[in-house]
Formats: C-alpha cells, structure tokens, sequence
C-alpha cells in the first residue's frame, strides 16, 4: 500500500504551467519502487506519456466509388458519436471537382458524401492523392457549464496530479484531466448520462495501449467524458449503450501508462479539427494529496 500511494502522490495538481520536472525511477534490493525529483546512483530517468490509443481507423473510413468514368468519395462513420472529417487532395493531374480541401461532420452511424471527381478529358487517367483526417465530436455542438457527480463509488479518494499538472497533464487532450488515486477494484460510475462510444477491457498491468483500458461516454452538449487505467476485464458497457449517471460502468485499475493505481478523468469535446480537454468541476470538493515524493507535507 505504501508503495502504491508513493507512486500516486508524486503526480500533484499543480495550478500553472511549470516547466516539468525530472523525475527517477529507483529499485532498491527489496524491490520497492521510488519515484523522486533526487538524482539517486542506479536511479533512471522516467519518461511518462499520459496518453490514449482508440483506434478509430477500424470504424471512420474514408470510401472511394468508381462509376462511369468519376471517382466519389464518402465518409463512412460506425462510430455512436459525430466525427469531424477533412479531406484533401494534392498531385492533382486532370481532374475537375477536387476542392483543396473540404471538412464535414458525419452523424454517427452514418455516410455522407464529400466529393466527385471527374476527368477534365476523359481520353486521360485522373491522378490524384487524397488525405482523410477525422476529430471526434461536432464542433458546432453547444456546451454550457455542468457540475459532474463523482464517478466513483467509496473513498473519500483524493486527487493525485490536477488540471495543467506538470507530470503529464500538459498536452491538448489531457491539460484538464484529474487523477484521482484509489485502490485497484474501486466500482466506477458513470459521471454523467449519455451513450458509450469506445470501450477498451483487454490491456494488462502493462499493456499496449498508455491509456489501459477505458471508456468514453458522449454527453448530450456534445462533450465526451473519458475513464481511463480501468481494471483488465472490469468494463461492463458497451459501444452504442445509453447509460444514466451513476450507471456502473468498471472498476479502477492500474493498466497502460500508470504509475499506481487511479482513475484518470477528463473531458473532452471538438473545438475545431482537433479533439481537447476542457475545464469541469465536479459536484463537491475533492482534496489533493500532499506532494510527499517532492518533499511536500
């Protein structure tokens, strides 16, 4: 126990933008892990990346039809959630019709149309190179303020890095998100209501993903809610399920890029060709955790 909550604590809230600190990772004889800001001989240099892998690719494709001498092509969307799409084209070699580029949002579950190409002489080949990218959500989405319920059931449990945290929480996708530590098995609820978009319940302690496993919930605004490091097998939801607030939905582990057991919270939405964390508060106080590693009290 106390070598997990070390491991937790060293992650503090931190309220500014700091510039990141070096951090070691030491083993001594008895096997007990140390993480610290000290220089210590045998000791190396920890490189953590809070990040999540989802995998899209295999549910928003990118669909080329060729009929009657023109090339249409669509974005198909699987996903229970609106993706953002763009589509570029560059080499373009006698074609009419290419836009340079073009961006569309796909409700979910479906397929929208988003160019035709033609030959500018049809005794010719067309030659043309496209790019497709894709964003969660629908930027065109209203979002107000909201106070979200505890995701988790028991504790009290007490944040252990905060938003703009200069651990890990400094990237675009993650600068708002809370670690809260706990012990492994903790029952997670839903924060709020909404509908399942991506599940991962197969990665290990140390599996391949940074994230472990998850879940993403789209929130009626637009907004998504993440739930990350869950418990390997715990997920009980899945993709296309509307789920109530306080809905089970995993328990806590310690998967992907976790240096101690935690839930990993944040919330996301499109704010434009880029999927981003924003600022929520939750619907009571949470304490943070001393920052013991650093020499806090």
């Amino acid at each position: 126990m106390h070598h997990h909550l070390l491991i937790a604590a060293l992650a503090l809230a931190t309220p500014c933008a700091l510039a990141q600190p070096t951090v070691y990772k030491f083993v001594d004889a008895n096997g007990v892990t140390t993480y610290t800001d000290k220089p210590t001989k045998g000791a190396q240099v920890f490189v953590f990346n809070d990040r999540m892998v989802e995998h899209l690719e295999q549910q928003v494709h990118l669909e080329q039809n060729k009929a009657r001498g023109k090339v249409t092509f669509s974005a198909r969307n699987d996903l229970y959630a609106p993706v953002q799409v763009e589509l570029r084209f560059s080499g373009l070699r006698n074609v009419a019709g290419a836009p340079n580029s073009l961006s569309r949002v796909v409700p979910a579950r479906s397929t929208v149309t988003l160019a035709v190409l033609a030959a500018t002489d049809a005794a010719k080949p067309m030659g043309f190179k496209p790019r497709f990218d894709y964003f969660l959500g629908d930027p065109a989405s209203p979002t107000g303020g909201y106070r979200y319920a505890l995701p988790w059931v028991g504790g009290p449990f007490y944040i252990s890095q905060g938003a703009n945290g200069q651990y890990s929480h400094t990237g675009p996708k993650s600068r708002y998100a809370l670690d809260i530590a706990m012990p492994e098995g903790t029952p997670i609820v839903a924060a709020r209501a909404g509908v399942v978009v991506k599940v991962e319940n197969n990665q290990g302690g140390r599996g391949a993903e940074p994230g472990g496993n998850f879940v993403r919930i789209l929130h009626g605004d637009g907004t998504m809610g993440v739930y990350l490091h869950l418990m390997r097998g715990s997920v009980v939801v899945h993709e296309g399920e509307q789920v109530e607030q306080g809905a089970a939905l995993a328990r806590s582990g310690n998967t992907g890029n976790s240096t101690g057991p935690h839930l990993h919270f944040v919330v996301q939405r499109n704010t434009g060709l880029a999927l981003e964390s924003i600022p929520y508060q939750f619907d009571r106080p949470v304490s943070s955790l001393p920052n013991f590693a650093m020499g806090g009290r």
